[in-house]
């Protein structure tokens, strides 16, 4: 497995790396442009007692995979990427990571957050954390989906 790295944001968000998607556009929206490609996903839990909740998703299948095993924690099975962070965030945040494959490789070909960016308000999404669109490294987006769900697109690589 490849060296894990967590990053802290700026609201005390940290993210992992997730399944893996196509390294270019290979569907398209409704409205005919290239569907958005967010990148890896991963569900980040808030739990209350890390240990406990690493016994419980370790009795479903999930193996630890990095963390720093007192505040964070990520796991996975054979389809599915959880993070396990205690005291760390206040709602549970569906998190993607463009440039990541499952597990955390850059992949050669991806979508930059910055881009990610302008697409979503050009298409009228509040964004409530923005990258600096001039950086060119890593950098993370916040957004909130219609019923209240955190959304943090974290890209960890510089853009390709």
């Amino acid at each position: 497995m490849g060296m894990f790295r967590l990053i802290v944001c700026v609201a005390g968000v940290a993210l992992c790396g997730c399944a893996a998607t196509p390294a270019g556009p290979t569907n398209s929206t409704p409205e005919g442009s290239a569907a958005l490609q967010l990148g890896n996903f991963s569900v980040s839990l808030t739990v209350k007692d890390l240990a406990a909740s690493r016994a419980f998703y370790e009795k479903l299948g999930f193996k630890p995979i990095g963390g720093d095993q007192k505040k964070w924690l990520i796991l996975q099975n054979d389809t599915a990427t959880i993070g396990l962070f205690q005291g760390m965030f206040d709602k549970n945040t569906l998190t993607f990571n463009p440039g990541w494959d499952r597990s955390t490789k850059t992949l050669p070909s991806f979508e930059d957050v910055r881009d990610i960016q302008k697409r979503l308000k050009t298409a009228g999404i509040t964004i409530t954390t923005e990258a600096d669109p001039s950086s060119t490294g890593p950098a993370f987006i916040t957004l909130v989906d219609p019923d209240g769900n955190p959304i943090l697109i974290d890209q960890h690589v510089p853009r390709p």
